[in-house]
């Protein structure tokens, strides 16, 4: 970061869906006093660093992508992470969102200047800059989780996260050894399976798994959505509508029942065996857990160089994992498909607020905020994809959009009131999370399973107990009410 004297009008931490999307959104808003800060060297956010093989979203591609940029020639149902990545740079340039991006900058804390009125923004090489708004954009999956396991540095051969994959390693012919059974490595053994010696999953628990139908879109269909705007707008609201319908967080739903029993004939058709067969049925609630999509997991399990190991791992050895039971399975990689620190919001940066107040100290007990997005005590702050806006089955970007257009109602609403600050009134939070907790009781969440959803003492940080429709309407106007107001900007 160059240390630049003058505040910008907003800083943007993330250059991922969300950060960008509302970098787009100012840019057609006409506010152009904007600076995006990225930790990597692009856009993208989790689509540029999980770059695995097999990588792919699990929403269609044409909801997975901004409502104001819908792309007509998306090659497949379920884009792959290339194409994904490829549609969210032709957006930064589409947009001219490029001369706003300082990449390669991380930035590790963020203090509050009541003076000034500004934040202080320090990245990891010292670098300074100061700005009037301060949005993070940091996401949900951006720091990777890696389990203290015994002896890793013992291993000989090469291990890493599957968030950063190392491809420099050719695996072809090799011996290797996934821990995890979550979404990246339900996707990363299919992928893997026929190339190498031997794969070795190893499996806490088994993860629910619908199946995923994923065609080729014809050149006639492609020609049809690129000539015919309305006819891709109906396809993708289509889309919604069926995953709005099926969302599912509360017991006894009878969608809930629908999806457990599709998701068992899923696994009957597809394991035989009945040993295997019921090493991967889960013992939770269907929905406790993230619900996985993918056809081609249970076909790559039954390939005969590819084993499951339920045993629990003991400790890493130089030659592979020994388990519990004694055995050693030899290894010449290891692919740590074990997750984010999905519960650890704004990680690695230090948010400093009024009266020097640490965002992680307010947050001891479980991060919080109103509508997932401000924090009373935090002025000119806002997330994306902030504590309890994650979805229980549609698409992340309605959601961020959602946001981005909150975002600039507000500062729409600073401008003409002339404020320097705005800080959501602490009243105001609390109802909100209040409401909030009740109405997480009770949900398929809110059960024994053990998830990322929920932090190190059991609060359900993640999820968002409404359809996405709900969380639209409450952020659909700005409330200058609901907020304390700083002193008017002087012209």
């Amino acid at each position: 970061m160059v240390t630049e004297p003058s505040p910008y009008g907003v800083a943007i931490l993330g250059a991922g869906a969300g950060g960008l999307g509302l970098a787009i959104r100012l840019k057609r808003a006409h506010q152009d006093d904007f600076v995006i800060f990225e930790a990597s060297d692009g856009v993208g956010g989790t689509w540029r660093t999980n770059s695995y093989p097999g990588a792919a979203c699990d929403v269609p591609s044409h909801l997975y992508s901004y409502s104001f940029a819908m792309k007509p020639d998306w090659t497949k149902t379920y884009a792959n992470q290339p194409e994904i990545l490829q549609y969210f740079e032709e957006c930064a340039d589409r947009f001219g969102i490029r001369p706003h991006l300082r990449v390669n900058t991380t930035v590790v804390s963020a203090e509050w200047d009541a003076v000034a009125m500004v934040w202080r923004l320090t990245d990891s090489a010292g670098g300074q800059a100061t700005a009037r708004v301060l949005v993070s954009a940091l996401g949900t999956f951006n720091a990777p989780l890696v389990p203290e396991f015994e002896g890793l540095d013992s291993f000989e051969g090469k291990y890493w996260h599957s968030s950063r994959w190392d491809h420099q390693q050719d695996l072809s012919g090799k011996r290797v050894a996934v821990i995890g059974t979550g979404a990246s490595a339900v996707q990363i053994v299919p992928a893997l399976a026929p190339s190498v010696q031997h794969l070795t999953m190893f499996q806490r628990s088994p993860s629910w798994i619908l199946p995923r139908s994923d065609k080729q879109f014809t050149d006639e269909e492609k020609q049809r959505f690129a000539r015919h705007k309305l006819a891709a707008r109906r396809h993708r609201w289509d889309i919604y509508r069926t995953f709005e319908r099926n969302i599912t967080f509360r017991h006894g739903d009878a969608m809930a029942d629908q999806l457990r029993a599709l998701a068992l004939s899923h696994l009957d058709h597809r394991i035989k065996d009945d040993e295997l067969r019921a090493k991967l049925t889960p013992d939770f609630p269907f929905g406790c857990k993230r619900t996985l999509v993918s056809s081609d997991f249970y076909k790559a399990m039954v390939r005969p160089e590819v084993s499951l190991v339920t045993d629990a791992i003991e400790r890493i050895t130089p030659s592979g994992v020994l388990t519990a039971d004694g055995t050693e399975h030899e290894a010449d990689a290891l692919v740590l498909a074990t997750g984010f620190r999905a519960t650890e919001y704004l990680h690695g940066l230090d948010v400093v607020g009024v009266g020097g107040r640490h965002l992680h100290d307010d947050w001891s007990e479980a991060a919080h905020a109103y509508l997932g997005m401000t924090v009373a005590g935090y002025p000119n702050f806002f997330m994306l994809y902030g504590p309890n806006t994650n979805q229980g089955g549609n698409s992340i970007i309605f959601i961020l959009e959602a946001q981005a257009a909150y975002i600039v109602r507000a500062l729409r609403a600073m401008r003409h009131r002339r404020l320097a600050s705005i800080s959501i009134r602490r009243p105001v939070m609390d109802a909100y999370n209040t409401q909030l907790a009740d109405d997480l009781e009770g949900t398929v969440w809110d059960t024994g399973c053990q998830s990322y959803f929920k932090n190190e003492r059991g609060k359900i940080v993640t999820q968002l107990p409404y359809p996405s429709l709900w969380y639209w309407r409450r952020t659909r106007r700005f409330k200058l009410s609901e907020y304390e107001r700083g002193r008017s900007q002087r012209h």
